[in-house]
């Protein structure tokens, strides 16, 4: 078994096992997982059942992921002064209290003790303050598995910890089988979830080892800007900009071209979303795990699959078609996903592993807040827009890769 021996301040020694902290930590990352895509198949009609406009409830997402965007980084950073545990732990039983807050506000809306513009503001307010203290999970999780890792297996490790994250992705939407007893159990289910897994990392996962050496103010020189991971976060953005223009506008294209009601669109586009996200688990845990290419040529290989998918899915006339299509999307996102954070993660010192982890979450919320506009907007004008315009910024970005890889070293 793989053990690192650690000096806490409070002890003379002790064996950290480094198999048992990634099960824990694996297994925290499937219930975090659930409980962010639990809220999509849910908040359409919850949103319309208190009232609400469809431009309304789109823009309590997009404020969430403003949010996370803003608050990832602080977190990441912070986590390099107070430990991957402590952070961890703020975010998960924050996600916890901020769901129970969230699920309050819907609760008065659909007793209608509030309504209108007042009870859209508290649920801004709300998804705000849920968002600011969630965001601390993922930046605390990325940099407690880069610490739990050797620089030779790091790309595995992402791989498994995407994984696992994608597990709860496919999970998540299960709990809406229980909206037979109301349309707000299933969230109010999630926060007991997120609140037991705080009970269990707090319990079971071990604080990572202790790096030592390094510069004590490293961590707060890491920015965008930073010439080691600029390459990264170039990637990183624009990937998700594009992705987010094909997956907020895939529900009018599936109902679109084939003439799909609203009940046999939710019910076609979830079997082809959950394809998709099957595919990218096997990415993550057999691809991912098998493979001995550094991370920037996993990039290299994902984007042109991207950009053949969303070539497919501008001129698809057929739900197998659509449904195929958003299977290779989402095997090469399972490629993407654990390669650009492997990468940035392996560009830096040990000890700015939160700072990176915290910049690297955030580019995936930077580009959902422009993405699903410009695709709305794209798709009003017409249709095959949308992914028209994803495969030309994947091209373009791949045309680019071999420049930007030369800005990467030691990969």
């Amino acid at each position: 078994m793989n053990n690192i021996t650690r000096s806490p301040p409070d002890q003379s020694s002790q064996v950290f096992d480094e198999v048992y902290a990634k099960r824990v930590l694996l297994a925290s990352l499937v219930i975090v997982g659930m409980g962010f895509s639990v809220l999509f198949p849910l908040l359409a009609p919850i949103g319309r059942e208190i009232g609400l406009s469809e431009i309304q409830i789109t823009s309590i997402i997009g404020v969430s992921s403003i949010t996370v965007f803003i608050a990832s980084p602080k977190w990441g950073r912070l986590s390099d002064r107070l430990g991957r545990k402590r952070v961890m732990l703020i975010g998960l039983f924050g996600f916890s209290a901020g769901t129970a807050l969230f699920n309050s506000v819907l609760l008065a809306g659909l007793e209608g003790i509030i309504k209108g513009t007042g009870l859209f503001l508290l649920l801004i307010v709300a998804r705000i303050t849920h968002a600011a203290v969630m965001s601390a999970t993922m930046p605390a999780s990325t940099a407690y598995m880069a610490d739990i890792t050797t620089p030779a297996n790091r790309t595995k490790g992402m791989g498994a910890a995407g994984a696992a994250n994608n597990l709860g992705s496919i999970m998540g939407p299960a709990l809406t089988i229980f909206a037979f007893v109301s349309l707000l159990f299933p969230l109010w289910l999630m926060a007991v979830l997120a609140f037991v897994n705080g009970m269990l990392v707090w319990r079971f996962l071990p604080e990572p080892p202790k790096i030592e050496g390094g510069s004590p103010t490293s961590a707060a020189r890491v920015r965008y800007s930073d010439e080691r991971i600029r390459p990264f976060v170039i990637v990183g953005v624009l990937m998700f900009t594009g992705f987010a223009l094909v997956q907020q506008t895939m529900g009018f294209r599936f109902q679109d071209v084939l003439s799909l009601s609203a009940a046999e669109t939710a019910r076609v586009l979830g079997v082809a979303m959950m394809c998709s996200a099957a595919a990218s688990l096997f990415a993550q845990s057999v691809v991912v795990q098998r493979t001995t290419l550094p991370p920037f040529r996993l990039l290299q290989l994902a984007l042109p699959l991207l950009t053949i998918a969303f070539l497919v899915m501008a001129f698809s006339e057929s739900r197998w078609t659509l449904t195929g299509a958003m299977i290779i999307q989402g095997f090469a996102m399972g490629m993407a996903g654990p390669a650009f954070t492997a990468g940035a993660s392996l560009a830096v010192e040990a000890r700015e592993q939160g700072a990176v982890a915290g910049i690297i979450a955030s580019c995936g919320p930077l580009g959902f807040c422009v993405g699903p506009i410009v695709g709305g907007m794209l798709y009003q004008s017409k249709p095959e827009l949308p992914y028209a315009v994803a495969a030309v910024m994947y091209i373009v970005l791949a045309l680019f890769m071999g420049r930007l890889s030369r800005s990467v070293t030691s990969r």
